[in-house]
């Protein structure tokens, strides 16, 4: 029985819709797995960017060393998901949550479980309530970054809070993680980022390799973590540059998978800069933006002005609006064609967004427009469905997402 294919052009599809390119997609899952295996480090996956459990499964199943998530909700979205090792990127605090991870540790006993630590006092707490369960709790040692987030702000106070670990049986020290992300130029003139980058980084290392010669780790491997999508490069080469044998370097890049063409494109032209200059390490090709938001034009109530019927509901407008990439005429068009530069969103709604176009442009009621987006997190976060297509905007599936 021959089934019918939703198609994208032939207006199969209801808009507004948030659409994926399957094959830029598996180009980018493979491309950052292929880094990782290339340089000897575990990917985590940060899976707060989609919440898609089908995506999960996918880099599962490229080789990942597991999936990062931010609170306990997200990670048995993950496990119900088959994934098998999780870390949770953040501390878990107060007995309501203490009750979900021991329940997901029991419902999961294959299920390996860490989630981080930065203080004796949650330490304390997490103790006194493991020490009631029956497998223990695994922890990594959080170091932050002066004036940012979470985290350590030194040698001293990590050993404090190893001190109070090291109390409790059922908590397990199984290395350390930090967020690089948190260091920022002090303007757009500061060049010195890189280098603070850096020297935080080998001072996580550092600090890791000191704990270790101190017997301070209760797991046989050690994992040594950090990396969001803006300098998995630059801690990959630090946390590298040892020759302990128990140490597992680890990054956490999250938006790679589906990417942008806005504040994670330029990061990544930051990482594809560095790496050139590491010649023998260059890769030959580069991530790609696969998110795209497909949107009616609703309305050209005046000379210049379009209406388009897509707005803060439907698309990430925290780093950037929207910018159109496609333009298509139902009736008159066999493929897109691409977008005016000149068009270009200058206010975005609860529903609507106002394109301003040159006065006669050729645009009218009922064309679609096709827009890029930057932070993915944040287009993702507004849909409970995604359509993946092919390169003929042909619908393969409809994804889900649980957030």
């Amino acid at each position: 029985m021959h089934t019918h294919t939703p198609n994208l052009l032939r207006e199969e599809i209801t808009l507004p819709a948030a659409v994926i390119y399957r094959s830029r997609l598996m180009h980018n899952l493979n491309w950052m797995q292929r880094f990782a295996d290339e340089r000897d480090v575990g990917l985590a996956p940060h899976g707060k960017t989609t919440m898609v459990p089908a995506f999960f499964k996918l880099q599962q199943q490229a080789g990942a060393w597991g999936m990062t998530l931010a609170n306990p909700a997200q990670c048995r979205v993950a496990a119900e998901a088959g994934i098998s090792r999780i870390l949770m990127a953040n501390q878990l605090v107060g007995k309501p949550n203490f009750a979900e991870i021991a329940k997901l540790q029991r419902d999961f006993p294959e299920l390996e479980f860490f989630c981080l630590v930065d203080s004796a006092e949650n330490a304390r707490q997490l103790g006194r309530y493991f020490s009631e369960q029956e497998k223990p709790l695994k922890l990594l040692l959080e170091f932050g970054v002066p004036g940012g987030r979470t985290g350590c702000r030194n040698a001293q106070q990590a050993r404090v809070v190893c001190d109070e670990i090291a109390n409790w049986p059922q908590l397990q020290l199984g290395g350390i993680e930090t967020y690089e992300g948190l260091i920022h130029g002090r303007d757009a003139s500061d060049d010195t980022v890189e280098d603070r980058v850096r020297e935080h980084l080998i001072n996580t290392r550092e600090l890791c390799l000191a704990l270790l010669a101190e017997n301070r780790f209760d797991t046989q491997q050690v994992i040594l973590s950090g990396a969001g999508s803006a300098w998995y490069d630059l801690v990959t080469v630090v946390f590298t540059d040892h020759n302990e044998p128990r140490l597992v370097p680890l990054i956490r890049p999250g938006c790679y998978l589906i990417h942008d063409r806005g504040i994670y494109a330029d990061a990544q032209a930051a990482v594809m800069q560095r790496l050139e200059e590491d010649k023998c390490c260059s890769p030959s090709d580069d991530l790609q933006s696969s998110l795209e938001i497909w949107a009616y034009v609703q309305s050209i109530p005046e000379a210049g002005m379009a209406i388009l019927a897509f707005g803060k509901r439907d698309a990430a407008f925290d780093a950037g609006l929207p910018k159109p990439e496609l333009h298509f005429r139902p009736g008159r068009d066999t493929v897109p064609q691409n977008a005016d530069p000149q068009w270009t969103l200058s206010a975005i709604m609860d529903q609507h967004a106002m394109m301003r176009t040159p006065a006669n442009c050729d645009l009218q009621v009922g064309d679609i427009i096709a827009l890029s987006t930057s932070h993915p997190c944040l287009t993702f976060d507004k849909w409970r469905q995604i359509r993946v297509i092919d390169d003929d905007y042909n619908l393969l599936e409809s994804v889900d997402t649980f957030f």
